[in-house]
């Protein structure tokens, strides 16, 4: 096998042969009906994933006492038999797509957010102490999230019931009754949560259980839920019915936590108890955001496989992991004896033919993730799944893509994500595409957002390589007019040409060292108009255009490893502008050793990045050295400086050699407007409609190929 040999091939669990090492990992997806019985939209999503090639889908999150423990308002249920007939046509449909699928039984403990909302007791092993933090995820979110999430319905603080042995033995009883209907419902193997935040976790982790019974004290006590609700399930359905078993690894920010000898010894225990495999995940201290991406969604590639490593060591069962691992990283962990299998969420959230695409054409023919976290950030706020560069998520009964009826010559104008995600899915429906971009390459405003957000750039080279595979007819250096449209006869046009940028008027924006996209798009890549270029001193614009007529600019992977030795911008930097443009290049500069702040009117900075994106990096800067300055208000730029009035009332006054203004953006409809007027059949997508970034580019451009 010419691609990740060990990854691809078969591995088993238990009694279950799987066909490679790739796992869809439980996800709550949000997707399922309020009163906990599958939908359409959940069938149809598994199913997609079943097709694109993964040995085994876990589905998240399935409650075996619901509504008791429910963490999310569309998490399905186990706990009755009024959920199975749903669930059988679950399992139909993936094992028809060719797959296999495990239900994850789930008790949310102290997160079950919709036992909060009803006033119901939340069951833990002690009463919980207060875990240090600072802001927490609510104090991120604008007001429109609060609305959308179950935080409103929360009206008192919750109330917590230690567990006593009644408590307890109906809690194995549900976990027993929910792995028998899991098996009459067709699924193929059971995964206990005995992770995260979740119930059984609370039992076994020392920072959250100070009981002095048998169920406290020792790792082995602390382990007896799981081992007790383990064994159940084994009299229950019986020795061969595969089971795997979720542990934490590690608690980051949890003081007190588990320690490494506690989850050796636990997966010990799960494994005489009866499980067949252990998932190692990590858990974090929900009152500190940042902390989030240290865990199960670690920033750091591969975080998690030392961890897995060691519980791997320490039984004789096969060891899943997680954890933002490349495929190339799995293959050679595999082959070490690290870990056994790979679970992944968001890759394959981004791209449901994940492993077929992974076999016939490597990594480059992966559809990538560019952990934006719009997918964890609708399940915070209890909203079905959604993908920032896979419109189809969440969509998938309605076939998108299906082929047009009557196939169609569509020019599409704008080579950005949205003008070449509409030239994608155009040409995969049987229509005759031409993409008319103005500039010498694809990608738009994206181009610059890569320099400063590598994942971005990614996108937009793996957008690229699809057009080129498809063979649609993409003709750079062509202004997209109504003559030249006319000229090409076409059935209708898609308008591309994304937003229009002009510096709001602050004083003193036109002295040499403030720039603006435009100008600073000039500075990076030796692209704009003179007035842009000219903002540059002589050296700088000399070294650009040498850069230029080499080809230096034109991979912003290039530019921004370029970056790291020199750029144009000084040693102190204000960037006025505190959405997701301004953030991300404050993040990009602070890195290369810039002292960076950023002002701006807003009381809330933000806008355009997911809520869990944003939390987390609003809770980091200060923490860095980048300074926030929301709420401001009289700004003006000096020489030397920019002046503002903070959110407080007091002058200030933040030193620069260098100003940034990140917005100013608005829809750039003339274009549009213009082919309207000629009465030419005309559909906008991206931002010229509405400024949504890639998210909304993406959404726009299924939206609209899907109704030609």
């Amino acid at each position: 096998m010419a691609h990740h040999p060990h990854l691809l091939s078969p591995g088993r669990i238990g009694t279950l042969e799987l066909k490679n090492r790739l796992f869809q990992t439980a996800m709550g997806t949000n997707l399922a009906h309020h009163d906990g019985s599958i939908s359409e939209e959940s069938i149809a999503f598994y199913a997609a994933r079943a097709a694109g090639g993964a040995a085994l889908l876990t589905m998240g999150a399935v409650g075996v006492a619901y509504p008791r423990g429910q963490v999310q308002a569309g998490q399905v249920g186990i706990s009755d038999d009024r959920f199975l007939p749903g669930l059988k046509r679950l399992t139909d449909a993936v094992h028809r797509a060719g797959g296999r699928v495990s239900a994850q039984l789930h008790h949310g403990g102290t997160s079950a957010v919709c036992d909060m909302a009803a006033s119901r007791p939340i069951p833990v092993p002690s009463t919980p102490l207060p875990q240090g933090g600072g802001k927490s995820l609510k104090d991120f979110m604008f007001p429109e999230e609060k609305a959308l999430s179950p935080l409103p319905q929360i009206l008192s603080p919750p109330t917590f019931k230690e567990m006593d042995k009644a408590d307890i033995g109906q809690l194995i009883e549900d976990f027993a009754s929910g792995a028998a209907r899991a098996v009459e419902a067709g699924f193929d193997a059971i995964e206990i949560h005995g992770a995260h935040t979740y119930i059984l976790n609370s039992f076994i982790s020392p920072a959250e259980n100070r009981r002095t019974d048998e169920y406290g004290g020792s790792a082995e006590n602390r382990a007896r839920l799981l081992k007790e609700v383990i064994e159940a399930i084994r009299n229950r359905v019986g020795r061969d019915f595969p089971m795997l078993c979720k542990l934490n690894a590690a608690e980051f920010f949890i003081d007190g936590g588990l320690t490494l000898d506690d989850v050796r010894a636990t997966a010990r225990i799960a494994e005489t108890a009866g499980a067949d495999a252990i998932t190692v995940s990590a858990q974090h201290n929900y009152a500190i955001p940042r902390a989030l991406f240290s865990s199960y969604l670690p920033q750091e590639p591969g975080k998690l496989i030392p961890l897995a490593a060691a519980v791997k060591a320490a039984v004789s069962i096969p060891v899943v992991t997680v954890g933002r691992i490349d495929p190339a990283v799995a293959d050679r962990a595999i082959a070490e004896g690290k870990f056994d299998f790979m679970a992944m969420g968001r890759k394959q959230i981004a791209d449901d033919q994940f492993a077929n695409h992974l076999a016939r054409g490597g990594a480059a023919a992966v559809r990538p993730c560019i952990y934006c976290y719009a997918c964890l950030s609708q399940a915070m706020l209890h909203l079905p799944l959604r993908c920032a560069v896979n419109a189809d998520v969440g969509f998938e009964k309605d076939n998108l893509l299906a082929p047009a009826e009557t196939p169609r010559r569509v020019v599409v104008v704008g080579g950005g994500p949205g003008g070449m995600e509409a030239a994608r899915r155009l040409t995969l429906r049987g229509h005759q595409v031409i993409l008319l971009e103005a500039s010498r390459q694809l990608g738009g405003t994206a181009r610059i957002a890569a320099i400063a957000y590598a994942p971005n750039g990614d996108f937009v080279d793996w957008l690229k390589a699809r057009l080129d595979e498809l063979g649609v007819d993409v003709r750079l250096n062509t202004c997209g007019t109504v003559e030249t449209i006319r000229a090409l006869e076409p059935d209708a046009v898609i308008v591309a040409t994304g937003a229009v940028r002009r510096a709001p008027p602050i004083e003193g924006k036109d002295l040499p060292h403030v720039h603006d996209r435009a100008s600073l798009r000039a500075l990076l890549l030796g692209e704009g108009g003179d007035g842009e270029v000219s903002k540059a001193p002589l050296a700088q614009r000399v070294a650009m255009g040498a850069a230029r007529t080499l080809g230096l600019t034109n991979s912003p992977e290039a530019v921004r490893k370029a970056s790291k030795l020199w750029m144009p911008v000084g040693e102190r930097v204000v960037i006025i502008g505190g959405d997701l443009v301004g953030l991300e290049l404050a993040e990009f500069l602070h890195e290369r050793g810039r002292h960076v702040t950023v002002v701006d009117e807003p009381r809330q900075f933000g806008r355009g990045l997911s809520a869990a994106r944003r939390s987390v990096m609003l809770d980091e800067m200060p923490l860095a050295g980048i300074v926030l300055q929301p709420g401001a208000r009289d700004i003006r730029i000096s020489q030397k400086a920019v002046s503002f009035v903070n959110a407080v009332g007091e002058a200030c006054e933040a030193r620069a050699d260098t100003v940034i203004i990140a917005k100013g953006a608005e829809p750039d409809t003339r274009l549009y407007d213009e082919i309207v007027a000629a009465d030419l059949p005309a559909h906008m997508v991206g931002d010229c409609a509405e400024v949504g970034y890639i998210i909304g580019a993406v959404r726009t451009a299924a939206d609209v190929a899907a109704k030609i």
